[in-house]
């Protein structure tokens, strides 16, 4: 089974839903955004651990982590979850769990890779899927598949080609690791 974290629109979530995996659970640290409601509509339970409602980040990440472990969570897949994961997460699910950044990794990590690849003008990006440890994007890389840009392209532009390949690419390594 797999537990999704997330933290907004959803759409890395939609596509998995989309494929028909078997996901368990969605969590967000934020309220009210719309992977929520995504979760929702397709009758999948969701929960809610923000920062601030724990005395510390470490004591939220075990919490998130025991309601998804009760909940039959094999696999952790974050589809856009904007925090680092803090230790006592990765004592419940070790090296299982996985991300997708949009940018080649370990060129750009951080939360703004088109904007930092458009700003190094290079001429490839990449969807890129990778196993999470306690870095910022420095998890091995289990898949990439390269996204030209192009001389034209804005933030959002590229950001929508890049999230075409998300959406497939994700959901395709997500059936092989529960299938593994």
């Amino acid at each position: 089974m797999i537990g999704v974290l997330v933290s907004g629109e959803g759409t890395n979530l939609q596509a998995l839903i989309d494929a028909g995996l078997p996901i368990a659970a969605v969590a967000s640290n934020r309220p009210g955004v719309r992977a929520l409601a995504r979760a929702e509509a397709a009758g999948v339970p969701t929960a809610v651990f923000e920062a601030e409602d724990y005395a510390s980040r470490e004591e939220r990440d075990e919490a998130l982590a025991r309601w998804l472990a009760q909940r039959g969570v094999e696999l952790v897949v974050l589809a856009g979850y904007m925090q680092l994961l803090r230790p006592r997460f990765f004592e419940v699910f070790g090296r299982r769990i996985v991300n997708t950044h949009s940018a080649p990794l370990p060129e750009f990590p951080g939360p703004h890779p088109i904007e930092d690849v458009l700003a190094a003008g290079v001429s490839e990006t990449a969807a890129t899927v990778h196993w999470v440890d306690e870095g910022v994007d420095t998890g091995p890389v289990i898949r990439v598949e390269p996204v030209p840009v192009e001389p034209s392209d804005t933030p959002e532009t590229l950001r929508a080609r890049v999230q075409a390949v998300e959406h497939r690419l994700l959901p395709e390594v997500v059936k092989e690791l529960i299938a593994a």
